[in-house]
């Protein structure tokens, strides 16, 4: 009788999760408007999205700040994590605890205080070019500032993630490799990171992940003149929830579903091999 009630209890948990994801799928294809009733099977809100050039110009933004930021995180925050593995144990207990910060701080603290930091730098950018060079600066929040936040807040995922896997690997391969033969660098790029890589591979799509998500830190810096996905849907559901929105949270559930099977499937194909 546990068994099945776990198992019930566990069927319950997952309905309660993924019912609204499936009926949102469901209401893509729906001919009308209406959320209530489904009247009839059709693709014309997938048609629409593809031809509506805000929300392609919004996904192809989103693109490329995901994947510009989390590739930068991810070579900046393994140097961190080869930098703090090598510290000594106070000095590392500060700067992780430093590290863990940005995690638990709430996500409109930290979109607010980048907000008001970048803001700073251009007006204090702006005064000096006009003191000194007597150049007029036009600068404001765009792709640039949503970058330097996204990378910021991508940073500690990646630490946390390479951190363990060089806990868990041998410090005396290292050197064994330079004894052998190895520059420092060929030691570290031959040696060091193959056994690092599951904690970088995990870290940057972890950042990728949450950078392709993040709406709060985006909406305080992004500015007017750039926009990305999540803050484009929040803008159009403002009003009225359009149909469009449904195909296009249908498409990325989907993508995320086959990324999710796919780094999953690899693993243990490899694990049963070994």
């Amino acid at each position: 009788m546990k068994k099945i009630g776990s198992k019930i209890y566990l069927f319950l948990c997952f309905l309660f999760l993924y019912a609204p994801i499936l009926v949102l799928i469901i209401f893509s294809f729906n001919q009308s408007k209406n959320r209530a009733n489904f009247t009839g099977f059709t693709l014309k809100w997938y048609r629409d999205l593809f031809q509506n050039e805000l929300i392609m110009t919004s996904l192809r933004n989103t693109i490329v700040v995901a994947i510009i930021s989390s590739l930068v995180a991810t070579v900046i925050g393994t140097i961190a994590a080869i930098g703090i593995s090598g510290m000594k144990k106070r000095a590392k207990g500060i700067v992780m605890n430093i590290t863990y910060l940005p995690v638990i701080n709430p996500e409109i603290i930290t979109g607010v205080s980048t907000m008001l930091l970048l803001v700073l730098i251009c007006n204090t950018i702006t005064q000096l070019a006009a003191s000194i060079f007597g150049v007029q600066l036009k600068l404001e929040l765009g792709m640039w500032s949503v970058l330097i936040s996204h990378i910021t807040f991508c940073l500690p995922y990646i630490i946390l993630n390479v951190l363990p896997k060089l806990r868990q690997m041998d410090p005396h391969l290292y050197e064994a490799a330079i004894d052998l033969g190895c520059s420092p660098v060929q030691a570290f790029f031959k040696v060091v990171v193959p056994e690092i890589m599951p904690g970088i591979l995990s870290g940057c799509l972890m950042a990728f992940t949450f950078s392709l998500d993040d709406f709060i830190i985006t909406y305080f810096t992004s500015g007017s003149s750039f926009q990305t996905l999540p803050v484009t849907i929040y803008s159009m559901t403002r009003m009225k929830i359009n149909p469009q929105i449904n195909a296009l949270s249908a498409i990325m559930f989907v993508v995320v579903l086959v990324l999710l099977l796919l780094t999953n499937v690899s693993p243990s194909k490899r694990t049963k091999r070994i």
